[in-house]
């Protein structure tokens, strides 16, 4: 995946939609449904995009949609490719290749993912304050193209603190909101801080791997973000994570854990994680 690649699938998707797009967001399994309150939306499916891959997993739609949202134009990534599907870092890490090719100035990422907190339960948003690359490989391993980035970048930020700040007010206005309206199916302080464990997957994680990652200060795990934060910050894109808390990791209720109950979650807390991309989106510069 060179970066003619990513060049001549930037300026296919600019083809289909001439806007300069500054903000790009990569929705989880379950939580799709934000793609559908694009306005002016121009849905390209990503085997029309050259050099994209496929997405196969159930809850990702596989297209990129772009159009507006509170006068931003936006790119939506309605799916993503994961590590475990059989892709290579070069192609998990490709569209955000593309997205840096193309103008975008940040990048949104979110995703499904596991607590190993008892006061992170199914149903919290977690704003991403750093990661843990535990999928054993880099996605910058091998030959460096300058023209993305340097050989080494650096990492103590890769999350945006302005963008987290942005996060949180909004989060706290819609948490006063929804407090004064007497919402309870989805808590009134469901926007928590924490770090996220990236691993290779499929399987999900045994209990004795969860009391680890929560030793080495994981608050959340899941198999996807990590490669395309690495991405991004190489090219110097600003970056906001938030994981949607689907679940409780392995052991830490003793049930078991399955694809269902993660795509049921999305789908519970969709309005309030919307509402909440859409506020952000409408304040980024």
């Amino acid at each position: 995946m060179t970066y003619e690649n990513a060049v001549e699938a930037a300026e296919f998707i600019k083809s289909r939609y001439p806007h300069a797009v500054e903000t790009a967001v990569v929705l989880g399994s379950g939580l799709g449904a934000f793609a559908d309150d694009i306005g002016n939306a121009v849905k390209i499916p990503y085997e029309q995009i050259p050099h994209f891959a496929r997405s196969t997993v159930e809850g990702h739609a596989g297209q990129l949609v772009l159009g507006e949202l509170d006068g931003k134009h936006v790119a939506v990534q309605q799916g993503r490719f994961h590590f475990y599907e059989g892709y290579d870092m070069q192609q998990v890490m490709f569209p955000v290749r593309t997205f840096g090719r193309m103008g975008v100035k940040n990048v949104i990422l979110t995703n499904a993912a596991g607590s190993t907190e008892p006061e992170f339960p199914p149903g919290t948003l977690m704003l991403i304050t750093d990661h843990l690359n535990c999928m054993g490989e880099n996605p910058l391993r091998g030959k460096n193209d300058e023209r993305f980035g340097v050989r080494f970048p650096d990492m103590t930020e890769v999350y945006d603190c302005g963008l987290q700040q942005i996060a949180n007010e909004e989060a706290d206005a819609i948490a006063h909101e929804r407090f004064e309206k007497g919402h309870d199916e989805v808590k009134t302080d469901f926007l928590r801080r924490g770090i996220y464990c990236a691993l290779s997957g499929p399987t999900y994680e045994t209990p004795a791997e969860v009391r680890m990652y929560r030793q080495l200060g994981g608050n959340a795990v899941g198999m996807s973000t990590v490669p395309e934060a690495i991405a991004a910050r190489h090219q110097g894109l600003k970056v906001l994570g938030i994981s949607c808390i689907t679940n409780f990791a392995a052991g830490m209720t003793g049930e078991n854990i399955n694809h269902e109950e993660v795509m049921e979650t999305g789908a519970r807390v969709a309005e309030v994680f919307k509402e909440l991309l859409r506020r952000v989106i409408s304040r980024i510069n």
